[in-house]
Parts: C-alpha cells; structure tokens; sequence
C-alpha cells in the first residue's frame, strides 16, 4: 500500500532491509530474513524470530519502496507490501506513470515535491475506499471485553482505541495488546505462561516521544516517574503517536492546567472523548495555527485539488480545507501558494460543465478562484453554496464593500446602524489613526534616501498587490514572504500585520465590540488595571507617543479592555512593550484586536500566571539548539542558560533586547510565520555569536557577549527619526564594534533555519508541554516537602511516597466525575501548600490505607472527626501540610502525643455526634452521610468562625493577597506548637463513653486484646471513682448513684459488658443528671499506669509497609476485579 512519505534513517534501515531493485529515483527493498535460505544470517534470524511473533496486525511490512534523488543522502518511504506480488505492481506503476514525468524537472527539490503530492494523492483516493472498514465495531467490541477482563478498571473508563505492538522489557520484546484509553495507557501480554500487566496513568507521563534505535527503525518512548517504557512495531506509528499525545495532553490539561482547560468546553465530558474525535480535535488545531483562524473553527473536509495562479500562468497542486466560515488552500509542491477566503467574503460559487471538475469561488473586489481536479465537485458546490447563504446572512452587513445584491433591507440595516453608532461614540475617545501617523507623518517634500528605499518597497508592494490581490484573500507566495523579510513598509504595517495574523477576521466578525468592551472596563478597579497603570509610562518611554497623554491613554484602554475581555490572562508584564509597539502602526481598535491574536492564538498560554506557553516554547528552542547548534549544546553544560536568556525574547518578540527600529522588522516576520520567526531568528543569533559563546567560561560572560550584539544591530533602511531610534544613538566607543543589520540577520536566519516545519514545532510543543507542566509540579512537589518536613519526623522519601499517595487520591476522584469539584480548588496562583487539596471523601480512603487506627470498627467516625479537627478554617478542606501533620502522629508521635491526638477527636470542633441511618452498616457512612457531617459547623460562636475562616484563608474572598496576614498566620502557627495540655478543655460524659468504645474498638484484634480490655476498664473504673470523690467534697449532698452501674461494669473483665452498660445508659437521662467531666491530665496520668496500654501505643508502625500497601490499594480498590 501506498504510505505518506517520511525521511528514513538509513543508517539502520541497512543492516534490516536489503535492495533488491533500483532506479535513478526509487529503491524497492526487502527485510532481511525474508525470501533466504537459511533465514539470511544471524541478522536475518533476528529480524525473522522478531517479525514471526507479531500478529498480521502488526507485522513490519517485508517488502517497501523509497524515494531518493541524485547526489541525495534523503531517502522518503513511500510504499510497503506485504509480499512481492504486491511491491511489484507498486513498481510498475511508478516506472510507467511518474519516470517520465519526473525527467520535466529541473531540480531535486522539485521532483521531491511533486513524488510526495502524487503519493499523498493517492493515498486520499485510497482512503476514501477503506474509510468504512477502518473501525469494525465487532472487533472493537471485543477489545473492550479484554480490556474490562484484563485490567477491571470502573465502567466509566473509556477504551479509546487498541493497537497491537510489541513492549519492551529488558532485551526482549513481548507481543501484546496496548490499550489507550481516557486516563490510562495500558499494556497486556500473555505468551508462553508469562504474563505483564502495565497500566500507567496519562497524568503521571513526562515525555512521550518518538524514537529510533538500532534494532527497531521505530519505536514509542514513555517515561512515567522515572521508569521509561518502550513500545515498538506498530502498524501506523505516526496515528498511534498522535493519538497518545493528545490524550496524555488532555489528562495533563484537564488536572494540572485548568487556566487552558476551562477555555476549552470540547474537553468537560471525558464520556465523549473518541479516537475519531481526537485525531479531528488535532487536525482543527493544526489547521488554525497554519492559517491563523480563530480557535472555534472545526476543519470539516479536505480535497486534493489544483489552483489556477493567475499571475503564474499555473495549475499548483495543494489540499483545499473547509471550515465553518473559511475556504482555504495551501499548495504542496513546493511554491508556497496559500489562500483564505472567508465565507463572508463570498458572492457566487458556479462549477464547470467540463471534464475538469471545475469548482469557481467569486468574492467581492471582482476576484474569481478557480480549483481543478476536485473530486464529488457537485456535491461540494451544493455544500459551499448553503454554507455561504448562511454565511452572507451572518455576515452581509458588517462588509465595507458593496456587494452585487441590494436586497439587504430589515434586521441588516439596524445593526449597521447600531454599529455605526456604536462607532461614532467610541470615537470621541478612542484613536483612528496609528500613533506613528500622528507622530512622525511622513514629509513628502524632504526625502532622504533612507525615505526613496521605503518609497521603494511600497512600490513593491504595491506591485504584488496587483498580481495576488489586495486583503484577506490575496495570495501568499514565496514573493510575500521575501517582501516580508526585507521589511515591511511604516505606512502597510498596520494592515498587514493584521492581515497575516488574522486579526482582520476577528474585527470583522465583531464590530463594535471593542467600543462596547472599552466603555464597560472604564473605571474598572481590580489588581489588573493597578499593575497596568504602574507599567503604563515604563511602555517605550524614549519614544514621543508615550511621552503625551494621547499614546498613554490609548495604551490604557486597550490593555484594560483586554483585561477585561479576559480575566483568566488579565494583565501580564510584556503585554505593555508589545501593545505599545502595535499602538504605533496599527489604529487603536486594531491593536486591540492584534493583542487578542497573540494572546489567544499565536503565542498561547504565555501571558497566564505561569507562562507555560513561553516555557514550552524554551523547550522547543532548546531542542532545536541540540540538533542544529550541537557544539553549543556540548560546551554549554547547563542547558538553562539559554532558557533564563531568551525568555525576554518570547515574550516581547525581542523588542525588549533590540532598537525598536529592528524589533518591528521582526515583528513583522512573527506576524508572517509565527513562533517559527522567532526560533529561527534565536538560533541565528546564538549561530552569529558560536565563536564568542565558545570561549565564555560563564554565563554572566555569555550574556555580556548577547546584549553587546544585541545593542550593534541596526536597521539602515529605517526612516524613523533618529531622536527616536534607539540603534542610533550608541556612543563611539561602541561604534567599534561590528554592526549586524537586522534585515540580514532575518535573510540569513530563514537560509539556515527555514527548513523547520509547522507541523514540527506543532509536535515539538505538545511533547515539551508536557515535560514543562510535570517539572512545574515537581517544583511544587518539593516546595511543599521542604516546608512540611520541618514539622514532621518522616523522612524525605516517606514524605515524597505520602505527597504522591495524597495527590494521587486527589486525581483519581476526578478520572470519572464529570465537572468534578474537586478539579475547581486546584489553582496554580494559590501558595504551594493551597494547590492541592482534599475533601472528606478522599480523606477517609486515604485513612482506610493509611491510618495504624483504621481497623477499628468506627473507622468512618475517625477518620471523619479526624478530618473535621484538621479543618480548622471549616472550607471543607484539607491541605498535604494538614494531612502529613496527622499521618506523623499516628506513624511517628509518642504515646502522650497519639494519646492527645484521640482526646481532641472526641471533643469539639472536631467531635459530632455521628449516627448512621442505614443501621445494617453498623457504624460505616456513606459518602452522602461523611460528606454531611463534615460540613456541619463547630460550637464555636458565629462571628468568631467568620473571623477564624478569613484568618486561615487570607487569599479566599480577595483579590490581592495580603502578606501581613499570612505573617500573622505563620506566627500562630509557631505559638500553636507550643500547646500547653493544660491548655486543652475537659472531655464530658458523653464524649468520655465514646473516647472508651474506641479505644475498645481500638484492641480489638490485638494478640493483647484480653490484657489491654482488663487495663481500660481498670483505668475507666479509677477515673469514674476519682471523679466521684472530687464531685462529694465540692458538693456532699450530691449523689453518684448513678454512675455505681457503671463502675461496677467497667471492672468486668470483657469488652461486651463494659460495652453494654455504657450503652445502656441513655444520654437524655444523664443529661437530666448531674454532669461530670475529665481533663487530659488525668485521663493521661491514668493510662500512663498500664504498660499494656502504653506499649500498644508505643508499637512501632512498618511506614514502607503502610504506603507500599497504600499505592498498590489505590487503584485496586476502584476496580471491579
């Protein structure tokens, strides 16, 4: 079958595949081992034994085809068979249908280009054959029955897709089955009485990559808490890879990153999540991010098609892809041709009557496009013509042109009047004209010769527009972006940078809506626009526009508008450098607009709290370093010195770093390619300065030797005045130095570096963006540890072990709760130890696996007051602090500090009266029941909870947090160690009866058990003697009658006696009684007398035992097996 072309390491394709015959531009190979006599050596044996346990599924292909050209090293796979019938009938259809033609050529590249166009054509008339029988729903079925069987994971965990491949343990690869499924990626394999069971959470992955070795040509890699996992022989690995890839990135979206995850409503039901749907999910994605679109289109359909060029006189071969509102195409053989035609735009769309299968797109501005070749034309002419009904309908009104129809009456007139209105009143405040207009026109009558070469490249400009059109539907070709990198002229600036960002899409589809948002943000006072109004006169403040009020106050409505369109971003630092720079080429709408494209589309999760996005990026940089700048990479021994360099450089697009009359040229060319720009660009630099960088000893070095270069670049061909440009007013001493002029550095930067592709970065990001996050939560992690480790006496490792037990808990309540709550209280703003938290369900689990005290028979009560004591800002929460502190106690504490540990859970806050309604439960609780006590409020009174509940949570209810607080906080804290047990109340009857059931329920199993009973009815008996003596010298008349029975039980010598006279007594009656109480002293004084007691409690706890138990129970115990 025909495969889509991919770059083939030859190195080890030759020791696993033999040639058996060739051309001057194809290779048809056989794998070794296949065909032989004597299996072809031992190499043969090898591969033979390896391809002979795969399943037909599986099995590597013996027989395929490559692409190569003269004096080429590349070779491009582009068939397989699977026997030789099959490759040969693939052979000759490539001698009798593409040798002749590939002749035509003048050079490699364009033989390349048109061999991979052709397969990827046919490849998509194959497909649409075996598109059906892709997914044979009674093969699925039964994978989801082996899955259910083999792994018993609950019923809400969504199998996704199967494949069969090969995991690698050791040496030796084992046959089996991979399972991808919503929150785990699992692996089974039983082959000669041997069986490995693998199941690893989506979560806990912190890289997946693909990658190549010398015995498999491919394989996928996982690592996953340090343990890495290899999976190789896949039938389509690039689907298997993408498929993973974007689960593991929804699981890591969805409980570490909730900022991106809530933007994202695709993602709330996990429930819905299907392998058709992930892999659409990824191509939409791609699609925007190529054409710039806003983030809501869906790609819908796909067709290999040719575009008639005009003004090339040629057919260019490419796919056109179709979305809601956008007609797009970009060409695939090599000319850089790429289209998009909003629907909106759109007048007519007619087919031919010819056999060329004609589709013509007419859009206002009397331009036609012309696509060929396009298979089921009809069909989609009919679609296209809805679509744009639909879409003229939406859109007629908000179009500057006139259009052919003049129909247009009713509901289109008022809201153009609306908006004209709308308009009209934003404009007594907002600017129309780019600053640079206001501040430096142009003079006509004194050009210069810098102001001849901008004339000049208008005119170029000027030139391509007549040839490819003019606005967001001209064609860009390799001609655009040379124009681009020259420089994009100050008068053009504006509208094409609006134009390449796609800007223009969004200002067109909304009109007014800036208007509207700058009115409601006005006079808006949050922490937002108090940081914006700090940096406002730090935004370029060397140049005039922000030195008057009119630059300033553009400056402030767009970035409080902004702020106000988007809480969860708000205001970040660099946001202010960058608008600043829009505000003087673009109008102020249209810089609004500009920002809305950076921020949300073009450099997403940047501009957040944590700048994921440019980390991310920083990673990607950092790989392309390793690959293209290796001997940097090896005298470099830290890697993180590129990382805190260039941060400013993603941030900013280097504005921060060079004169403003270069910065624009890149910016230019960041509007154009995108990130692309800005990572070609980081590596030409650090190549330019390879020498330098090789002989600095450090980084502090390094870094002089970058700002230095950074302050000798130079934009001759500015005509920005030099009071205002930042290059020219270095000293002459710097002068020196050798200048570099930016419009070079970018020339050179795309001959070098132009070759890295879209889809690269695309798939570089999403594999960084995991790494990122997983060290991210690792700084957390140790945070965390570092502070709760001073209060607590386990050790390092057993902390880690317990954080991972207690974060573990937390997520695995999230994997089949839809809008889970608990996904709601992570927020990564909050102090470390806030990030994480649980609620009492989760608690009691963990005190189910954890607790020394959990086989006792009122487990739930314990765990519940246990809770209930912890929570002392009564949020319902507990944080890892809170929960360590009393793990330590129970593992760790003395017998004085575990026994006052169960003093306080029997008095209030923490004590409640629990009484479970279903009574055949005995003294377990339901989660309704746990959930409802925990809630309920301590006998404290109302103004004094309010006032504790702020004291505890000073970040709750406020948008700032307030240091002060949390210094008193911490300072209570300290005094709280000091707890004198003096200090704490004395426990009353009732809460005394239920101190001693459980410590009853407490023996009760020990080798001890008859020992520990006698000892607590002795000490219950003294206590119960000397409350009584001291109640007759306070109060002689009074009577202890009724207390005799009680007594006397407590010095039986079994549990059930003591139990059944202390049950017996109700306690309305001892309420009508005369009330006694203990204080801890004396319960402590009196315990201290039993050395049974006192050893039970002084029993050393196995902590490895318990948290081993506790991470292999976790899972375990939500499963059905």
């Amino acid at each position: 079958m025909w495969l889509k072309p991919e770059e083939v390491l030859l190195k080890n394709a030759l020791k696993l595949w033999l040639m058996e015959r060739s051309n001057d531009y194809f290779v048809l190979q056989r794998r070794r081992g296949y065909g032989e006599e004597g299996g072809g050596g031992l190499t043969g044996l090898l591969v033979g034994t390896l391809d002979s346990v795969l399943d037909s599924t599986a099995k590597v292909a013996p027989f395929r085809i490559l692409h190569q050209t003269p004096d080429s090293q590349v070779y491009w796979s582009i068939a397989c068979g699977a026997n030789r019938e099959e490759i040969t009938k693939h052979w000759d259809w490539l001698e009798q249908n593409v040798m002749k033609t590939l002749s035509v050529f003048d050079s490699n590249e364009d033989i390349t280009n048109f061999v991979q166009g052709k397969i990827r054509g046919l490849i998509a008339e194959e497909g649409k054959h075996s598109f059906a029988k892709e997914d044979d729903p009674e093969k699925f079925r039964e994978a989801l029955l082996k899955f259910e069987k083999c792994f018993g994971l609950p019923e809400q965990e969504k199998l996704v897709t199967y494949y069969s491949c090969s995991y690698w343990k050791g040496r030796v690869p084992c046959q089996g089955w991979l399972y991808l499924s919503t929150n785990f990626l699992s692996f089974y394999s039983f082959l000669l009485g041997s069986e490995i069971k693998l199941v690893i959470s989506w979560d806990a992955v912190s890289k997946l990559e693909k990658t190549s070795n010398v015995i498999l040509t491919e394989s996928i890699h996982v690592c996953s808490q340090g343990e890495n996992h290899y999976f190789s022989m896949f039938l389509h690995i690039n689907q298997t890879y993408l498929l993973m890839e974007q689960l593991a990135n929804y699981a890591i979206k969805r409980l570490f990153d909730k900022e991106t995850f809530d933007n994202d409503p695709i993602l709330d039901d996990p429930l819905q999540i299907t392998k058709r749907g992930l892999e659409n999910r990824a191509h939409s994605e791609q699609f925007n991010a190529f054409f710039r679109l806003p983030k809501e289109e869906t790609l819908k359909e796909v067709h290999e098609c040719l575009l008639w060029v005009p003004f090339s006189h040629f057919n260019t071969h490419g796919k056109m892809c179709i979305s809601e509102n956008y007609i797009c195409f970009a060409s695939q053989d090599g000319n850089l041709c790429i289209v998009i035609i909003p629907l909106r735009e759109v007048l007519a769309i007619d087919k031919t009557n010819d056999s060329s299968k004609s589709v013509i797109i007419s859009i206002k501005g009397k331009t036609a496009f012309r696509f060929t070749e396009v298979n089921d034309f009809e069909q989609l002419v009919t679609k296209l013509r809805l679509k744009c009904g639909a879409a003229s309908t939406q859109y007629h009104d908000t179009s500057t042109e006139v259009t052919v129809s003049s129909d247009s009456t009713g509901p289109s007139d008022n809201l153009e009047e609306k908006s004209m209105t709308c308009q009209k009143e934003c404009s007594k405040t907002v600017n129309t004209e780019a600053l640079m207009r206001v501040f430096h026109p142009q003079n006509l009558d004194t050009l210069n010769s810098k102001m001849l070469k901008e004339k000049m490249k208008e005119q170029s400009w000027n030139i391509l527009f007549a040839e490819c059109g003019r606005g967001v539907s001209m064609f860009r070709t390799k001609k655009t972006r040379d124009l681009v990198v020259r420089g994009i002229p100050e008068t053009l600036r504006g509208e094409l940078w609006m134009l390449f960002s796609g800007a223009v899409n969004d200002m067109a589809t909304n009109p007014g809506y800036y208007a509207e948002v700058v009115e409601q943000s006005l006079g808006t006072c949050n922490l937002a626009t108090e940081e914006i109004e700090r940096d406002l006169r730090r935004s370029l403040p060397e140049h005039p526009a922000f030195q008057s009020d009119t630059g300033i106050s553009a400056l402030r409505r767009v970035l409080t508008a902004y702020a106000y369109r988007n809480p969860k971003i708000g205001y970040c630092q660099a946001m202010n450098i960058l608008t600043s720079v829009l505000l003087l080429y673009a109008k102020e709408e249209e810089a609004f607009w500009l920002l809305v494209a950076v921020c949300e589309r073009m450099l997403p999760d940047y501009f957040n709290r944590r700048i994921i996005g440019a980390l991310v990026d920083q990673a990607v940089f950092e790989e392309l370093i390793r690959d293209h700048l290796p001997q940097l990479t090896e005298h470099m021994t830290d890697m993180t010195f590129f990382s805190s360099v260039s941060l400013s450089w993603f941030l900013t697009l280097f504005i921060s770093v060079l004169p403003i009359e270069s910065a624009v040229n890149v910016v230019d060319c960041f509007f154009y390619d995108g990130i692309k720009a800005i990572l070609q660009l980081g590596l030409a630099i650090l190549d330019y300065n390879l020498d330098k960088l090789l002989t600095c000893k450090d980084d502090a070095e390094a870094v002089t030797a970058l700002n230095r270069f950074f302050d000798n670049v130079t934009n001759k061909d500015s005509p920005l005045p030099s009071s205002v440009q930042q290059g020219s007013n270095m000293s002459d001493e710097k002068s020196s130095h050798v200048r570099v002029d930016i419009t070079d550095l970018i020339r050179e930067s795309n001959e070098k570096y132009g070759n890295i592709r879209y889809e690269d970065i695309y798939s570089m990001r999403c594999r960084n963006r995991l790494y990122v996050i997983q060290t991210l939560e690792e700084t957390t992690k140790q945070n965390v540890l570092r502070v709760v480790s001073q209060d607590v006496k386990l050790s390092l490792h057993e902390l880690d072990e317990l954080y991972v037990i207690f974060k573990k808990e937390l997520f695995l309540s999230c994997y089949w709760c839809l809008s889970c709550p608990v996904l709601k209280h992570h927020d990564p703003s909050l102090p470390y130890l806030e990030q994480y938290q649980i609620d009492c369900q989760q608690f009691r689990i963990l005190y189910h696996f954890l607790s020394p005290w959990a086989h006792s028979a009122n487990r739930d009560s314990l765990a519940l007051w246990t809770f209930r004591l912890l929570d002392e800002n009564s949020d319902c929460l507990i944080n890892f602090k809170e929960f360590s502190s009393v793990i330590d106690v129970m593992y760790n504490g003395s017998f004085t500090e575990k026994l006052k540990l169960l003093f306080k859970l029997h008095i209030p806050p923490a004590y409640t009266d629990v009484k479970s309604q279903d009574l055949s439960k005995g003294d377990e609780l339901s989660k309704e029941e746990l959930l409802y006590f925990s809630q309920l409020h301590v006998s404290r009174p109302a103004n004094e909870n309010e006032a504790e509940s702020v004291k505890n949570s000073p970040e709750k209810g406020k948008s700032k947090v307030d240091i002060q607080t949390y210094l008193n906080q911490w300072q209570e804290e300290i005094f709280k160690k000091e707890e004198n047990i003096k200090n704490l109340p004395r426990m009353n009857q009732s809460q005394f009866i239920q101190f001693s059931k459980t410590l009853y329920n407490l023996f009760h199993g020990d080798p001890e058990e008859e020992s520990l009973y006698q000892a607590i009815a002795v000490v219950t008996s003294l206590l119960l003697k000397m409350e009584e003596v001291g109640r007759k010298l306070h109060s002689p008349t009074s009577s202890a009658k009724g207390f005799s029975g009680t007594v006397c039980a407590s010095q039986g010598p079994s549990e059930g006696t003591t139990e059944s006279h202390l049950q017996d007594k109700d306690p309305s009656s001892l309420k009508e009684e005369p009330q006694w109480s203990f204080a801890f002293e004396q319960i402590l004084a009196s315990l201290l007398n039993e050395p049974a007691l006192v050893k039970f409690f002084e029993k050393p706890v196995d902590v490895k035992a318990k948290l081993e138990n506790a991470k292999t129970s976790q899972l375990r115990s939500r499963t059905k097996i």
